[in-house]
């Protein structure tokens, strides 16, 4: 009877340590059959590198991106000065009193002037051919004074402006005709930038 129970032993120690390994491991009841391995999608191609960083050629970009910029301001102010000395103050015969047309006219050149702090003016006065040269360098200068105060009153400052007399040295418009003449009665501007 030993070894009966012996036996019962092992086998009831055997079916414990099936029963036991059977929780950790649960036996597959409804087994799924083994699926195809999924395609493989090909893996997606990496983008092309950036080359590399060329400081040469960044620096050569700079470069280009402000002489361009550099063009760009020197043509529009080339287009201030040229609109600036294109406008000529015209005045009456023997006469240096603005005319409401030239105030009008020097409201203008001021609003140029007070936006563009580099440009300095250069205020000629001129007149037509008759009278003395004496008379008429006088003349020219009370015509390029009567602009430089306006436009000192309009705002501009001072040192910014110089007047200069050409009497009639410097015609417009040759001819001893009244159209010659009314041309030559005028006071125009040179405009300089400051650095």
């Amino acid at each position: 009877m030993k070894l009966y129970a012996k036996i019962a032993m092992i086998s009831c120690a055997a079916s414990l340590a099936l029963v036991a390994c059977s929780k950790n491991n649960p036996p597959e009841t409804n087994p799924q059959p083994e699926a195809a391995p999924a395609a493989v999608a090909p893996a997606p191609e990496a983008a092309p590198a950036a080359p590399a960083v060329n400081e040469d050629s960044l620096a050569a970009e700079r470069a280009r991106l402000e002489a361009e910029r550099l063009e760009a301001e020197r043509a529009r102010l080339e287009a201030l000065i040229n609109q600036i000395m294109s406008e000529d103050v015209y005045f009456d015969f023997d006469r240096s009193e603005l005319t409401e047309k030239a105030k009008e006219l020097l409201a203008q050149v001021g609003e140029l002037l007070l936006k563009e702090t580099r440009f300095t003016v250069t205020i000629e006065g001129h007149t037509d051919a008759r009278g003395t040269e004496d008379y008429n360098f006088t003349l020219g200068a009370k015509r390029a004074m009567k602009v430089k105060e306006f436009l000192s009153a309009y705002g501009i400052e001072g040192k910014r402006m110089e007047s200069v007399s050409y009497g009639k040295e410097a015609p417009k418009a040759q001819g001893e005709t009244e159209e010659a003449y009314s041309q030559n009665r005028r006071a125009n501007f040179r405009v300089n930038i400051q650095p």
